[in-house]
């Protein structure tokens, strides 16, 4: 099989489908409830985490059911209720920071709440800048819970510095049709995990939102121009499709993804890139790509992957396998997702024989021969699914707590499986 420029593919030795986005469904979910008419959103992602924001808008008012076409989802046009229920949100750090920004546009005490984990991860940052719209909310030490008295959102000039999640931008962007003034948000200092924000203002504008980028790191949403309710179909997730590129570079097969194409919106999309210079093959359709494995590239490298921290596991686990050394940098904000990400993936790679270690914001991984090990995941999804890839090479290696790829990927085992 030839490519048009004539490079030869080998037909797919395995076809596997990712489920929908679970950046995109988020995103959808939210504009979708604040709409003033009714929407239904197709190929949502069913997890654990979207199950968990599905449970916080319904607590809001929001009216959301499954259909034969996905979900429906009957907005509230920006009027919340208050149950005076806490919203518990289980680990789902984005359905976190998106509601905090969102129950600000009621009335009333509103409490956002978690598992253990969740009450680590920061939000602080998102909270300073609600002070500065007149928002009565205080944290734990910048963590939740988190507490507001609400009144209506003002909106206005915001200023966000050295933000380690881009979840607070977005989340402030999403509600910021609702707000009395509207919002000019600015970003200075360090930005990271930038194309979530431009996912956030795709999904905005989708819906009907006037939303603009002014400046590098400058937006504007207009307020009066709520969003208006559609259909939308979720594309697949480019997260859970990077599995797949490990899957096909390990085994040196070729990998048909379906659900997910190069075109897509998602950040994460942009691994295909780093794969394709360590050695693998890709071609894409509209709704599918494949993605072929060879000889690792050798020699040292050096990764930005600032914009795709999620990526940062799988990438990881391929450079273990490769002959040289690989650093993967600017990813300090790993350290406070579903796990401290940066010690947990050097402390599992030394514990499959693998030399690592960890800096303040980079890993730095030595290829070498993975031994069997049973992998501790830190109840992070991520962790688990790249280190169950590199089992389909390395006898013996086993995932401790398989469950918790039900955060974001509840087929993957299933899908594993076809390789």
């Amino acid at each position: 099989m030839a490519n048009r420029d004539g490079t030869h593919f080998k037909a797919a030795h395995a076809t596997v489908r990712v489920p929908g986005s679970k950046s995109l469904s988020q995103r959808a979910l939210v504009a979708a409830s604040l709409a003033q008419s009714d929407s239904v959103i197709g190929n949502v992602l069913a997890s654990q985490d979207t199950a968990y924001l599905i449970g916080g808008l319904r607590e809001l008012g929001a009216t959301i059911t499954e259909t034969e076409d996905g979900i429906s989802v009957r907005g509230t046009a920006g009027q919340l209720r208050n149950s005076g229920r806490d919203l518990f949100l289980g680990n789902n750090g984005t359905a976190l920071r998106f509601l905090t920004a969102l129950v600000c546009l009621g009335k009333g005490r509103y409490v956002l709440t978690g598992e253990k984990r969740l009450c680590e991860r920061p939000v602080g940052a998102l909270a300073d800048a609600l002070k500065e719209m007149g928002v009565d909310i205080t944290t734990r030490n910048d963590c939740p819970p988190v507490q507001i008295n609400a009144d209506g959102l003002s909106g206005g000039r915001v200023t966000l510095k050295n933000i380690e999640s881009s979840q607070y931008v977005s989340a402030l962007l999403l509600c910021a049709p609702y707000t009395k003034k509207g919002v000019d948000l600015n970003l200075t200092g360090s930005v990271v995990s930038t194309p979530y924000i431009g996912l956030t203002m795709d999904v905005m504008k989708d819906f009907g939102a006037d939303i603009r980028q002014t400046g590098l790191y400058e937006y504007q949403v207009k307020p009066g121009k709520g969003y208006c309710g559609r259909h939308y179909h979720v594309e697949g997730d480019a997260s859970s499709a990077s599995y797949f590129y490990l899957a096909a570079a390990l085994m040196k097969k070729t990998i048909r993804i379906e659900g997910i194409s190069r075109q897509s919106r998602q950040g994460d999309i942009q691994l295909l890139n780093v794969f394709e210079e360590l050695g693998c093959r890709v071609r894409s359709g509209e709704t599918w790509l494949e993605i072929t494995g060879g000889n690792l590239v050798q020699g040292d490298f050096t990764f930005d992957l600032g914009d795709m921290p999620d990526m940062v596991p799988t990438l990881a686990v391929l450079a273990a396998f490769r002959d040289g050394q690989t650093v993967i940098d600017r990813v300090a904000h790993l350290r406070i997702k579903e796990s401290d990400r940066l010690a947990a993936i050097v402390t599992e790679l030394k514990r499959a024989g693998i030399d690592a270690r960890e800096l303040p914001d980079r890993v730095v991984i030595n290829g070498g021969v993975m031994r069997p090990a049973n992998i501790e995941t830190y109840n992070d999804h991520r962790m688990a699914m790249c280190f169950a890839v590199a089992g389909l090479v390395v006898p013996g290696i086993r995932i401790r707590d398989q469950q918790c790829v039900d955060k974001s990927f509840p087929s993957f085992w299933e899908e594993l499986n076809k390789l």
